[in-house]
């Protein structure tokens, strides 16, 4: 009943906003979650830290303060997109160069999309089947909120995005939809197991990557492509699709993993303000 009375009384009154007032909010809700809740302000500069070491303590709280304005900006561009419409969408997802999808699309080839937590990932996932002659299959963990779980999903799943839980990863990669598609997967979040994990180095730390998406890679034959997400301006992004590799049982063990991870860390390094630095991305330690 409560997560009713949330989504109806106020995610979806925001949802309706429009965008001049929605950042109104944004710029209110930064000095909240900032200034006065400090919502994991020591996990974020704990993150930073770790990963510039040789940045000051005046660049990395400079860092923290910039991430913490789009992260604000986050928030109400996904509860944007519970209404957001289709004009709004290709308006707002513009894509740098298409021509590398069209050519895998006439070539017959289904695809991997290997994506991060960098600028807003959200409306990237929700507005790419429309910018993409592939059907996108996002890859995800449910929530165990079911309500909103559901709300989530439906949400996403407006413009051609087929949501699809991990449990079910296996058995989407063997059913024919009739399209080629693109498996969508994240990869700098934890990995559900470290143990299955590769590990390797990432923003100057230990860090074990989730390895699903080099298994798939290599067990269907997909090339793989990662899309790095570009803020143009406030609630417009651009996507840059960079190749992986078009023949990923060519490579050897782990590359494929490393490449996507450092083609992220790259963006990172060059925007670090648009990571997701209240992740607590590095709870598991690397064994003896």
């Amino acid at each position: 009943m409560g997560s009713r009375i949330l989504y109806y009384l106020v995610i979806l009154p925001i949802s309706i906003l429009p965008y001049r007032l929605l950042y109104g909010f944004s710029d209110f809700l930064f000095l909240i979650v900032y200034s006065v809740i400090g919502y994991r302000r020591e996990v974020t500069l704990t993150n930073l830290k770790n990963s510039f070491p040789e940045k000051s303590n005046e660049d990395l709280n400079n860092i923290m303060r910039k991430f913490y304005h789009h992260f604000c900006d986050l928030v109400v561009e996904s509860l944007k997109g519970f209404t957001i419409s289709e004009k709004q969408l290709r308006k707002r997802v513009v894509l740098r160069n298409p021509e590398i999808m069209e050519k895998w699309f006439q070539e017959g080839k289904d695809i991997m999309i290997i994506g991060g937590h960098f600028n807003n990932w959200e409306i990237v996932a929700q507005g790419i089947g429309l910018k993409v002659k592939h059907m996108p299959i996002g890859i995800y963990k449910a929530l165990h909120n079911k309500f909103f779980d559901g709300k989530m999903k439906k949400s996403r799943e407006k413009y051609r995005l087929l949501m699809v839980p991990i449990p079910e990863t296996k058995v989407t990669f063997e059913t024919d939809f009739g399209v080629r598609n693109a498996m969508v997967f994240g990869m700098d979040q934890n990995p559900g197991r470290a143990s299955k994990g590769h590990w390797m180095t990432f923003l100057n730390q230990d860090t074990v990557v989730a390895f699903g998406a080099e298994r798939y890679a290599k067990e269907y034959n997909r090339p793989v492509v990662h899309t790095a997400v570009h803020k143009v301006k406030r609630g417009h992004y651009e996507v840059e699709f960079r190749v992986i590799t078009e023949s990923p049982n060519d490579l050897p063990h782990g590359a494929i993993t490393e490449l996507c991870t450092k083609s992220i860390e790259k963006d990172i390094v060059e925007k670090p303000e648009f990571w997701l630095w209240t992740h607590r991305r590095w709870k598991a330690k690397r064994p003896a």
